[in-house]
């Protein structure tokens, strides 16, 4: 039995080891698509009361005494996003007169080919009400970079690369027949680059900033069952403080430096319904409080005096999802869902690295009992994206020497596959009913 669990926490966390930064998927570089295929075909609706299968564990610890047994689950996703940013009216210089700038073009593609991102989730049943679980994922990640380095923004950006790799012992317990509580802790690691051109010139030389870090956080939350077939999660996950060490170069100098990043907190909150043998539904909220990363100083370590600073300003985020499933025979399982996000981006202080906007999320997925111990999942979303203008204009919150205005017309696409399987012998699990039965 313990061989076992170090099998499936050993798989968990090399999945893990496999994350790639990716585009965003969510407000700013907040990475929601690649946490489960399952919840993916149905916009996450229900991910805090467990209508999206083992995945709801990222956002409720709670929901691993739904799981009775010992199971594991493998999400593997591939996003693309596709935006440019075309400038909307001359680029000049900030100086007196405003000559041009010698350089006119836009960025050109910033999603490249896109990014592959996994998850995983184990949940061990030890007792009638007690289970542990692990899980891993990337829960934020960004992957930018201008087609054409040589732009009219360069100096703002030519790339951006951020991955995370968050690993999460979780804990469940199951208090009575209507009432379960979970707590995970979150140890995560973050890795972050940004590159921009020095000067306005094509050959300019770049500046980059670097650093990594390892931090900690947690998430706990409940869910209830106030009659059967019903279920209603409520979950939050703390901030994490991560203090980046890493190093600020530019063409005359190499400076050791470090930053904090606040990464934000959030509260999840979700109802999922069972209408008939047939039929569930699900919906969600999440706010998700951005508005506390906001100016962050780069910090020279031997001075102790700030060289730059990442100035983002950011609102806070909502999310609004809503999910149906049809269970068309005992193998097969139909979904769809539709999600609204407003970002915590706006045109005031909206950066080249990141076009993002308000969106409007259209999924849909199927699940396929394969074998009685293996299932299959798949999902597809379609993310539109709002027009995202940047505006360089005087009044941004990282002004610099260029006067820049450009507009995007982003889109993603987001397509995921997920293996879920059941280790033990369910006739001799100990018995548990699941409020939302995942078939």
């Amino acid at each position: 039995m313990k061989g076992l669990v170090r099998t499936v926490a050993a798989a968990s966390v090399s999945l893990a080891a496999l994350v790639a930064a990716g585009a965003t998927s969510a407000s700013s570089f907040a990475i929601r698509s690649g946490q489960s295929a399952e919840g993916l075909g149905m916009a996450y609706a229900g991910a805090a009361s467990g209508g999206i299968g083992m995945g709801a564990m990222a956002w409720n610890p709670a929901t691993i005494t739904m799981f009775p047994g010992r199971n594991s689950q493998w999400n593997f996703t591939y996003l693309n996003a596709n935006a440019a940013y075309d400038p909307t009216q001359p680029t000049r210089l900030a100086l007196p007169g405003g000559p041009l700038n010698p350089i006119q073009n836009g960025t050109g593609n910033l999603g490249g080919d896109g990014a592959f991102i996994p998850a995983s989730y184990s949940a061990w049943q030890l007792t009638d009400r007690l289970w542990v679980g692990m899980t891993t994922g990337a829960p934020y990640g960004l992957r930018s970079k201008a087609e054409n380095q040589v732009n009219a923004a360069q100096i703002y950006g030519r790339s951006a690369r951020l991955g995370t790799i968050n690993v999460s012992p979780t804990v469940g317990y199951q208090v009575n027949d209507w009432l379960s509580i979970g707590a995970a802790l979150q140890v995560q690691y973050l890795k972050a680059s940004l590159k921009q051109a020095s000067g306005i010139g094509p050959a300019a030389p770049p500046v980059i900033l670097e650093g990594d870090t390892i931090d900690f956080g947690y998430r706990f939350g409940f869910t209830l069952t106030p009659m059967q077939g019903t279920s209603i999660g409520l979950a939050y996950r703390s901030s994490i403080r991560q203090s980046l060490d890493g190093s600020f170069r530019t063409p005359v100098a190499y400076i050791p430096v470090k930053a904090n990043l606040n990464l934000p907190d959030s509260v999840v909150f979700g109802v999922s319904q069972v209408i008939n043998e047939q039929w569930q539904v699900h919906a969600g909220v999440e706010w998700t409080n951005w508005s506390r990363f906001r100016n962050i100083p780069i910090v020279a370590k031997l001075a102790g005096v700030p060289v730059t600073s990442l100035n983002f300003q950011y609102d806070d985020a909502w999310f609004f999802s809503l999910g149906a499933e049809y269970r068309y025979n005992k193998d097969l399982t139909l979904r769809a869902g539709v999600g609204y996000e407003l970002s915590a981006v706006n045109d005031r202080n909206r950066t080249i690295f990141i076009a993002d906007n308000d969106r409007l999320w259209l999924s849909a997925g199927l699940s396929y009992q394969l074998t009685s111990k293996l299932k299959l999942d798949v999902g597809y979303t379609f993310i539109d994206v709002k027009k995202a203008k940047v505006n360089y204009t005087g009044f941004h919150p990282q002004q610099s020497a260029v006067l820049f205005a450009g507009e995007a017309k982003p889109y993603i696409n987001v397509v995921s596959a997920g293996l879920t399987y059941r280790w033990d012998d369910p006739a001799q699990t100990v018995p548990v009913q699941p409020v939302v039965r995942k078939y």
